[in-house]
């Protein structure tokens, strides 16, 4: 076991190094170890890095130790777990694939990773990787990348293994310690440095300390604070400032365009107005030629008006007696229109009785045709049970005598069928004689209709 003072020389807590042997005893994965080595060492770095750029009191260049020891332990931290792939050259580990990923879920990043791709001097995914972190570190930003990152577990997954320090909570807490280096200001040279065969080796000698750099840190950091405090309220002011700069700037620019604009229109008006002026004036001499016109007008269409008062006087009386005439040709008109109304009506009737005349009479021809229909049907039978007799008596002779009773019987009986067929055939010719009659009686009376009864009695005819 270490004593307090020793753990004091290193620079570690108390609190610290509680922590460090809880995490000895309590996990015994090589993975867990590494990942708290790493935290624990990322935390020296940051904080040593914080005290002794604020000590500088300037801008900070890629020469400066603390800040490249800071960079190889990052580096550490971003290739813990990390997976490894095959290529044509073999097996390799590229920091380069996780990082290009912030371009993606930030668009703000894309500046950086197109910055990167563009220098000429880098040939790796290593040293592309490494410019990218300094590049982060300049704009202030890195604490926010990681955090996007770190939060997207399932596309970090296909470049760490499970275990990986980016993928478990000592990520979370090294990106919450980056937020720190916002108060250092950096200016690192990325194109002239080689960055791709550059070898990332920890100096701990940094990180060991005595007594007496115990009591300096203790009031470097109290120095430290105050700085911090300042410089804070005065980036907060800063801010402030630029924010209400950028409104009076915006309203500035706006009231310019808006003051160039009733400018314009201001001048547009005036010469308006001077149009309207002058349109007036021409409008008043008009006005005034327009009156005297007017009256001289009104002078003489009283004259026409009062002659033709006279002539309107002298005419009404002849208007009066042509009125009277056209009233009493009106009347004769009327009683004419009212006699051939009625004329008109009793035709209609007429022409409806004759209609229904020509309905019943087509029924009872309708009738007759099919009971002469039934009748030669008879005919039929009747000539047909002839035939069979005769067959009959040939075949037998006993049964002939009554036979022959029977086809007399039957010719009496044909006889008679005739007889009346003929009797129905003339009264048929009697009464389409009698419909021809009424339908040229019919078309003689009602004379409008000629298209449709000669139809009728075409169809009559047949």
């Amino acid at each position: 076991m270490y004593s307090p003072q020793s753990l004091h020389r290193w620079g570690i807590t108390h609190s610290e190094s509680m922590e460090r042997l809880a995490y000895s005893q309590a996990l015994r994965d090589p993975m867990t170890m590494e990942r708290a080595n790493l935290l624990n060492m990322a935390k020296l770095s940051i904080k040593g890095l914080i005290e002794s750029a604020l000590s500088f009191g300037r801008t900070l260049d890629s020469d400066y130790p603390p800040l490249q020891q800071f960079f190889v332990v990052m580096e550490h931290c971003l290739k813990h777990g990390l997976r490894v792939k095959k290529s044509f050259l073999g097996f390799n580990k590229s920091l380069w694939g996780p990082l290009e990923l912030v371009e993606k879920l930030c668009p703000e990043a894309a500046e950086i990773s197109a910055s990167v791709r563009d220098l000429p001097g880098l040939k790796t995914p290593l040293g592309r990787a490494r410019a990218w972190l300094r590049l982060a570190l300049m704009q202030k930003r890195l604490a926010d990348y990681l955090r996007l990152l770190i939060t997207r577990k399932d596309l970090l997954s296909d470049f760490y293994e499970n275990s990986a320090l980016m993928l478990e909570e000592e990520g979370a807490v090294i990106v919450g310690l980056l937020v720190g280096l916002n108060v250092i200001d950096a200016n690192l040279c990325v194109k002239g440095e080689d960055l791709d065969s550059q070898v990332g080796v920890i100096d701990f000698s940094m990180y060991l300390k005595n007594d007496i750099d115990d009591y300096r840190s203790e009031e470097r950091n109290s120095q430290i604070a105050s700085i911090l405090d300042q410089k804070n309220y005065v980036e907060e002011l800063n801010r402030q400032l630029n924010s209400t700069v950028h409104g009076l700037q915006g309203r500035v620019d706006s009231l310019e365009k808006s003051n160039s604009k009733l400018i314009e229109e201001l001048a547009i008006a005036k010469n308006n107005i001077i149009k309207l002026q002058e349109e007036n004036q021409q409008l008043r001499s008009e006005n005034s030629l327009i009156l005297l016109k007017a009256q001289q007008h009104l002078e003489v269409t009283q004259g026409d008006v009062s002659a033709e008062r006279d002539t309107y006087k002298q005419s009404s009386q002849g208007l009066d007696e042509m009125y009277n005439e056209a009233r009493r040709q009106l009347k004769e008109e009327c009683q004419l229109r009212q006699d051939v109304e009625n004329e008109l009506v009793v035709q209609v009737s007429m022409k409806q009785e004759m209609e229904l005349a020509m309905k019943l009479l087509e029924k009872d021809i309708h009738e007759k045709q099919d009971t002469l229909i039934g009748l030669r049907h008879q005919l039929d039978e009747v000539k047909a049970i002839n035939v069979e007799m005769y067959q009959k008596m040939q075949s037998s002779d006993e049964e002939m005598k009554k036979k022959n009773d029977m086809i007399t019987r039957l010719e009496e009986k044909t006889n008679q069928i005739t007889a009346t067929m003929k009797q129905l055939e003339q009264s048929d010719k009697d009464l389409l004689s009698q419909t021809r009659t009424l339908a040229m009686s019919f078309v003689k009376c009602a004379s409008t209709d000629t298209e449709h009864q000669y139809k009728l009695v075409k169809d009559i005819s047949f």
